[in-house]
């Protein structure tokens, strides 16, 4: 049998297998994902396992370089890594992704037992090791906000007059509605006395 027909019965087996399964995800028809153990477990990680062209003839690469193991330390990945080559060495020249998630969920406990379970403290590492330093100064992006009268004083200094002539208009409206009460009561007070 050739070797991508070994790959297609193999994918068709794990579509099968992990369908609606949360843990499992399927990154392309060579490219797969599995976490081991569940979402807040400090000591849950993720396998990725990607087939060459030529698997299962020959091993798959097996990667824990996600950004959801990055407070794993790199001695427990390697470690895991490891162990999980030799079971490929065992199952080279057959379909092994479902047995290496598998043995990753049955060995999970031996695999984590040296990670701290402080993730605080390996996640600050993690973060002062992986990524640059963002400077202080970027949180301070937010505009500044003005009361009205800061921005009529500013509007004053700038020399715009949009304040001003509300201002203005007020004035006139309340002249006006001044005249228009005054015109209506002597037009009311002169209609009584007539």
């Amino acid at each position: 049998m050739a070797a991508n027909e070994d790959q297609e019965m193999e994918l068709e087996a794990l579509r099968s297998i992990y369908e609606g399964d949360l843990c499992f995800r399927e990154l392309s028809p060579v490219s797969f994902q599995y976490r081991i153990g569940e979402n807040g477990d400090p000591k849950a990680f993720l396998i990725e396992v990607s087939w060459p062209e030529t698997y299962p003839q020959t091993a798959p690469v097996i990667s824990m370089d996600a950004f959801f193991n990055n407070t794993i330390s790199s001695a427990i990945k390697q470690s895991i890594l490891d162990k999980l080559m030799v079971e490929v060495e065992a199952n080279l020249g057959t379909a092994m992704t479902y047995t290496l998630f598998e043995y990753a969920k049955d060995n999970k406990e031996l695999f984590m037992e040296k990670q701290p379970v402080n993730t605080v403290t390996s996640v600050s590492n993690s973060i002062a090791i992986g990524t640059p330093d963002v400077p202080a100064s970027k949180k301070k992006d937010k505009k500044e906000q003005l009361s009205k009268t800061q921005k009529r004083k500013l509007a004053d200094k700038t020399g715009r007059e949009d304040d001003r002539s509300i201002e203005e208009v007020k004035e006139k409206s309340e002249e006006q509605l001044e005249l228009w009460s005054l015109k209506n009561m002597v037009g009311y007070s002169s209609e009584k006395y007539s």
